[in-house]
């Protein structure tokens, strides 16, 4: 685990069986700190998204960024402790301000990151963060080299039409960027042939068309409040290990 990330735990027992089971893998992980919250007074809560660099030599494909929720009873010297592993940032993000993180807390990452390429990639994840139950995870792969990407496939509840969605995050090593696209799909088995196959670009969702200017408009308002210019940061290819490009943490970038 790195030295970076300190989550109070001294004295304190787990308060219940999924807790102590949560906090064995967090003592497991080599995690590295992308963004972190710890509430006052008294920091009865902490909320972390982290790169966990050992899942790189585990199960090829499995989600490396580690979203983690720290309550703290002092009065007990208890703390119930819940980790989450997604493949994209923006995906624990939304995860930790589902369960009480204030969204503006936890929205940047700190440190030498991949910075996103375009507005649409801010755009994209603050719809990610605002979505709160909206994106049910079917599935998800991370790949840290060739392709150096990371994709997360959902089904949006609140989608009329085309309601499997697949975000795709793609690594720029060379641009230290990242780009994460929205695409939309009739239903799970054509989602999983495109991702498989790639024989074709993207398919926008539906609502994306005929309102390039309203993206364009919303994207800006995105970048100009600042709400992720550094969201989704990776580790850097150069200064860490490798994680996948939609989520790929390298300690530097974690799209």
């Amino acid at each position: 685990m790195s030295d970076e990330l300190d989550l109070r735990l001294d004295d304190l027992g787990p308060a219940n069986a999924a807790s102590e089971n949560a906090e064995r893998n967090f003592w497991a992980g080599d995690l590295t700190v992308l963004a972190e919250h710890h509430t006052t007074p008294h920091g009865s809560h902490s909320y972390v998204v982290a790169h966990d660099g050992s899942v790189t030599w585990g199960i090829p494909g499995e989600p490396q960024v580690a979203a983690i929720k720290v309550a703290r009873n002092l009065s007990l010297n208890t703390c119930t402790f819940e980790m989450a592993y997604h493949a994209s940032v923006a995906f624990a993000q939304n995860w930790l301000i589902e369960r009480g993180c204030p969204p503006e807390r936890i929205a940047q990452t700190g440190g030498d990151y991949m910075q996103p390429a375009d507005d649409l990639t801010l755009q994209v994840e603050q719809q990610i963060r605002d979505s709160s139950t909206r994106y049910q995870v079917l599935d998800s792969q991370t790949s840290d080299y060739d392709p150096c990407e990371a994709w997360t496939l959902t089904r949006d509840s609140s989608a009329a039409q085309a309601p499997i969605r697949v975000f795709l995050e793609e690594g720029d090593f060379a641009a230290h960027t990242y780009t994460l696209r929205e695409g939309a799909f009739a239903d799970e088995a054509t989602a999983q042939t495109w991702l498989h196959e790639r024989g074709s670009a993207l398919p926008q969702p539906p609502e994306y068309r005929g309102d390039a200017a309203a993206l364009r408009t919303r994207a800006a308002l995105t970048r100009s409040a600042g709400a992720s210019a550094l969201s989704k940061a990776g580790p850097d290819a150069q200064s860490a290990p490798s994680v996948g490009t939609a989520q790929r943490p390298i300690p530097g970038r974690s799209m």
